[in-house]
């Protein structure tokens, strides 16, 4: 017999759930209790298969090592550490693009400034490469870009035309670099030769001054005379006038040397004491012009001239420099302005020649006057004497760039 009313059993238990668990609004439904302000989120018994429970794919749940709902664990801080390294990699990459765009700016900028001017395309008779770069570098006496006033402050004089005050070849190989001085009194053959402009061939000049060559017919002449007269090859060349060369130095703030001794020419206005000076453009100019007060004459001249040229690659090729844009520009705008190069010179290659010379500075290489025998007398006056099996034996070691050996005094 049933103790309830006719229908009620049934009925009852469904009003009691109906009672019991009345429907929630969406809003707070299992889905979004979680997010509901001030809402518990629903657990569920451990071992029922939900994460953080233990159960079959379960894991740690809300405090417990994550858990189903909620928003993720920061650790206590702001921002999300994902987020923190997709802002430092956004801002290295903006940082990466900033210094390519720079860098590339920066190489267009100083190749369209130099001066491709010497084909060497048109020398003669040229040597055979060997191994390693040789650079035939040139400080020219050109005034050009002078006034009149820097003329007479430099002591430059007005003459017309260009000379060769110094020549240097300099060997970049595997076995150090070498930087070996040309004096411009050397006693030399000036070969037949190719008219740079003309195109015409011309016969030989016979037996003249190094400097003669160029006084004829420029950087070519210069070229074609060197390697006839050593048996080298020249792969590069480069030169500098008087402004470049004093512009340069004032851009990089002057450049330190030790001077042996005190030093009064009113020849090239050069006027200092002995010990540790910073030369400014002016001074630095003269000094590796004057060779008067040097008891060794042109060779004295030379010493000097390598001496400074290496300080000055020295003291450019800084950090201070290099990552300074308001130094390397004017720097580098001094430089390049009257630097004149052969067709084939590329940045890298200008790049390599004067990290070379800071290298031969620093005592990774060799540096040297060509070996004389002595001065003669000459019908273009007195005049140096190469020792020529020194000469030779000396440009062997460069051919095949092996180690320099020889020494002007061996």
């Amino acid at each position: 017999m049933n103790a309830w009313p006719d229908g009620w059993s049934d009925n009852r238990n469904q009003r009691q759930q109906q009672v019991s668990e009345p429907p929630l609004p969406p809003e707070l439904s299992p889905r979004r209790a979680a997010a509901a302000p001030g809402s518990v989120p629903r657990q569920q018994a451990y071992g029922s298969g939900v994460p953080g429970h233990g159960g079959p794919g379960g894991g740690d749940y809300d405090g417990y090592g994550g858990g189903s709902y909620g928003p993720p664990s920061t650790g206590g801080r702001g921002t999300p550490p994902g987020s923190r390294k997709r802002r430092v990699k956004g801002v290295l990459i903006g940082l990466a693009v900033v210094v390519a765009a720079w860098s590339i700016g920066t190489y267009f900028w100083a190749d369209g400034k130099v001066r491709r001017e010497v084909d060497l395309g048109t020398v003669i008779d040229r040597p055979e490469t060997g191994e390693g770069t040789n650079y035939l570098i040139v400080g020219s006496d050109s005034r050009e870009g002078l006034s009149s006033e820097q003329k007479k402050k430099l002591h430059t004089g007005s003459a017309e035309g260009k000379r060769t005050d110094s020549m240097m070849i300099l060997h970049v190989g595997d076995n150090g670099n070498s930087l070996i001085s040309l004096p411009r009194d050397s006693y030399v053959t000036i070969p037949e030769f190719k008219g740079s402009e003309s195109g015409k061939t011309f016969p030989s000049r016979g037996q003249n001054k190094l400097n003669a060559a160029y006084s004829i017919d420029g950087p070519t002449l210069l070229v074609r005379t060197v390697e006839y007269n050593t048996g080298l090859h020249i792969d590069h060349y480069a030169e500098i006038g008087f402004a470049g060369f004093a512009g340069l130095v004032d851009a990089v703030g002057g450049v330190e040397l030790d001077i042996p001794r005190n030093i009064d020419d009113k020849n090239s206005g050069l006027h200092i004491q002995k010990g540790k000076q910073t030369l400014n453009g002016d001074e630095a100019l003269a000094f590796v012009r004057q060779r008067y007060q040097e008891a060794e004459g042109d060779l004295g001249r030379t010493k000097n001239q390598q001496k400074f040229l290496s300080a000055l690659a020295s003291q450019t090729a800084t950090p201070g420099t290099v990552l300074n844009p308001f130094k390397l520009y004017p720097t580098m705008g001094a430089g390049l302005d009257t630097l004149i190069v052969d067709k084939d010179m590329s940045l890298w290659d200008l790049a390599s020649m004067f990290w070379a010379m800071k290298g031969v500075s620093g005592g990774d290489g060799v540096s040297m006057n060509m070996p004389t025998s002595g001065s003669i007398g000459t019908n273009v006056g007195s005049a140096l004497k190469w020792d020529m099996p020194k000469v030779k034996q000396l440009v062997s070691e460069l051919k095949n760039d092996e180690k320099v050996t020889v020494t002007p005094d061996s």
